[in-house]
Formats: structure tokens, sequence, C-alpha cells
């Protein structure tokens, strides 16, 4: 055996590692089957990327799986390095049966605040989705008035396979435009930490003060705020 082909062989899953990854898959689908077995056909997994961040969007991705095609290492895209979301976002995209990404500005996170801004984003991801869901599993949050029933759940992208899937596919999508955004607003270094409230990124805020991608109600990025959104 060859050092490449001995390489090969360390690094392949053993028939124990695919039989407990494809066990894995199964649990993380026990919502998605529960809900298949009341009737439903078409759930979509739903979630967002950025809630948190002090700039650029906040992005949701809405999927319909196809349960019959579970895609390998799939899992909350928090628990995944860069490289394995861009990787699994491909298969997810190829295998599913509709999916669909809505991004939310800075500009209208300000006006309408950041909740509201991230319901909008997910009620533009499923609007996407052909053909409509007849039910949607949301991390977190709900959603009112949808035609279809929809259902919160708490961490719902460790619960539902669909939901890692639509995490993953939010994640990439935005990750890839803050790579972008640091490209048009040099300094703040975006592509590194995403917008995230790190110290390098509050520090370049002290610097350089807010970029027109900031999120100016954000009290990190305006310090003169009082509680109210107002400033001093």
């Amino acid at each position: 055996m060859t050092k490449a082909s001995s390489s090969a062989a360390r690094t392949s899953p053993t028939f124990l590692e695919l039989c407990a990854e494809a066990y894995r898959l199964r649990l993380l689908c026990s919502f998605e089957d529960r809900l298949a077995r009341c009737g439903f056909a078409r759930i979509a997994g739903v979630d967002e990327a950025g809630r948190g961040c002090l700039a650029g969007p906040v992005v949701a991705a809405a999927v319909i799986v196809d349960p019959r095609v579970l895609v390998p290492g799939v899992d909350d895209s928090k628990e995944l390095s860069p490289e394995e979301r861009e990787n699994l976002a491909g298969e997810i995209r190829r295998t599913s049966r509709a999916y669909a990404v809505c991004s939310i500005s800075a500009d209208v996170i300000d006006r309408v605040n950041i909740l509201e801004a991230t319901r909008l984003a997910m009620r533009g991801a499923l609007a996407g989705l052909a053909p409509e869901p007849d039910c949607a599993v949301i991390d977190a949050l709900f959603l009112s008035g949808l035609s279809y029933p929809c259902l919160p759940v708490v961490r719902g992208d460790s619960l539902s396979y669909a939901v890692a899937c639509a995490s993953i596919l939010a994640k990439v999508e935005r990750d890839r435009a803050m790579v972008l955004l640091g490209e048009r607003h040099p300094g703040y270094g975006f592509a590194a930490h995403k917008g995230y409230g790190v110290p390098e990124h509050v520090a370049a805020l002290g610097r350089l003060g807010p970029s027109p991608v900031h999120r100016l109600t954000f009290r990190k990025v305006r310090p003169d705020l009082d509680e109210f959104g107002e400033t001093c």
C-alpha cells in the first residue's frame, strides 16, 4: 500500500462510523417523521443567521428536504467549520425539494427592529419556496398569518434536520455577503468576524465610527443611545 492510499484508508469512515452517522441523521429527522405521520408531506425548516450582529443583514433560509435523501454531516451550523458548511450547503441545494433565502438589510433592521426584521426574512424565505410547504418548523420564532401550520421549536437547528439544513444555507449566504461588505467597507474586519461584536470589531468602530451597513440602533454601535434607542 502506498503512503497516499494508506492515508486515504485512515481518513475514510469505517463501517461503524457510517452506521453511527446514519443513526444520528435518523434521530435528527424524528421531528419531521412525526409530522409526516400526521399527514404533512412538504415540511419546511426555517432558520436565520446574523440576528445578534452589529453590522450587515439578517438572513433567513427555508428548506423543504427530501426525506429519502439525507446529507451526511448535516448539523446545527454553529457546530460546523466554514469549509464543512460550504460543502454541505451545495449538497443541501442539490438534494432538497425546494430552498430559498431572504436577506434584510441593516437600514430595515434599524427601522423595524431586529426581531421584526428576522420575521420578515423568514417570511420572505418561505414565500420563495416552490412548491409551497404544508407545514413550517421554525427555530424559536412564531410566524402568524401563514396558510399552513407554523411550529416554533427552541434549538430547532439541533432537533430538526430541515431546520439544521436551513441554518447551514442561511449562515453560508450571510458569510459570503459579509466578505463582500468587507471589501466595500475596509477596516472593520467583516470577512473575519462577519459583523459580530468581537473586541476587534468594537475597537474598529471606536476608530472609524459606523459604516453604512452598521445597525445604528444597536448600543455597541452607538454608545450614545439610551434604553429607548434615542440619542442622549
